[in-house]
């Protein structure tokens, strides 16, 4: 008898793959469809940290009151308590219509105002919170120091007013992602998701001007995160999960023999339905009765790093062995 069962963030799941934060999961249909379908737990679709502040000041362009700067300080914190209000009821009243884990998603690039958000979403039902940190290293004056301080500083104050397990999704930008691992655990972390898709550029030669990139993944795309969670599992004291690229239950034992405690699917769900998670999940029961394991734990981590005779394969000398043959 095979069990797909994992635990991620103290939860146990009934098999390892989630549903993606994404339109998937925008509202209580999407998310009963997704535990229908076999899904082990669901990430709501984010609540973006610009959308709020968009929201605030259309509130308070309205609300303008010349010299009265009492009132209109009440009606921008007016603004901040009730823009969340629709995600708050979104977060409560998926926990209410299914039995799956139900985790909550900030999208955010400051540490400005998600304390308070993080508290009420703790409150409204939400069993884990994942924090979709979207920071892009772009601007010349900021050293990898300040980019790393900006996402220390996110968990921190979320850490120090919630209680339920926190995720960090972080993008692959940095310096030394190893040590930013360690960092972020130190900091409350209780897993990592890896990685974060940003947003695709395209340019219409045409009209000359910028377009949207295709928005979804294949499994080309997911060599960057097979690598990182083997080189962090085991090694990182964290649960990962791996995102970006994950399309197939090849993929899924690709990533769980790298060390993943679970793995999140959008792309693939968006392509091929949402019933795509049972074709997954069948072919992942059968890969583990042809290759006689009965549980994920049996495999888990088996090709990371920690446990490489030849942890080299994960670095420098698999480039060396790609670009010039060498044996």
């Amino acid at each position: 008898m095979v069990d797909l069962k994992t635990t991620y963030m103290g939860l146990e799941l009934r098999n390892p793959v989630i549903v993606a934060s994404s339109g998937l999961t925008g509202n209580t249909e999407g998310v009963k469809k997704a535990e229908g379908a076999g899904a082990g737990a669901v990430v709501l679709k984010s609540i973006f940290e610009e959308q709020i502040e968009a929201e605030v000041g259309q509130i308070t362009a309205e609300s303008w009151m010349p010299g009265h700067a009492e009132a209109f300080d009440y009606v921008r914190g007016m603004g901040y308590a009730l823009t969340p209000i629709k995600y708050l009821d979104l977060v409560s009243q998926t926990r209410d219509a299914v039995s799956i884990p139900v985790i909550a998603s900030l999208n955010c690039v400051s540490s400005k105002w998600w304390t308070d958000y993080a508290e009420k979403i703790e409150r409204a039902g939400a069993h884990c919170l994942e924090l979709n940190i979207s920071v892009m290293p772009s601007d010349p004056k900021r050293t990898s120091k300040d980019i790393e301080k900006i996402y220390y500083d996110i968990v921190e104050s979320v850490r120090s007013r919630v209680k339920i397990p926190i995720a960090v999704k972080l993008g692959s930008y940095f310096t030394a992602l190893g040590h930013t691992a360690g960092e972020l655990v130190k900091r409350g972390a209780d897993a990592l998701v890896l990685f974060n898709r940003f947003y695709t550029l395209d340019v219409d030669i045409e009209k000359i001007e910028l377009t949207a990139g295709y928005p979804f993944s294949s499994s080309g795309d997911m060599g960057r995160t097979l690598r990182w969670v083997a080189l962090l599992a085991g090694r990182a004291e964290v649960d990962i999960a791996a995102s970006t690229g994950i399309h197939d239950a090849s993929d899924v034992v690709k990533m769980i023999l790298a060390g993943a405690s679970a793995i999140e699917m959008a792309s693939a769900l968006y392509t091929k339905g949402m019933e795509h998670i049972e074709t997954v999940l069948g072919g992942l029961q059968k890969w583990m009765d042809k290759h006689g394991f009965s549980s994920l734990d049996e495999f888990r981590g088996k090709l990371s790093r920690e446990h490489a005779d030849n942890p080299e394969l994960y670095e420098r000398l698999q480039y060396i062995k790609a670009i010039v043959g060498v044996e």
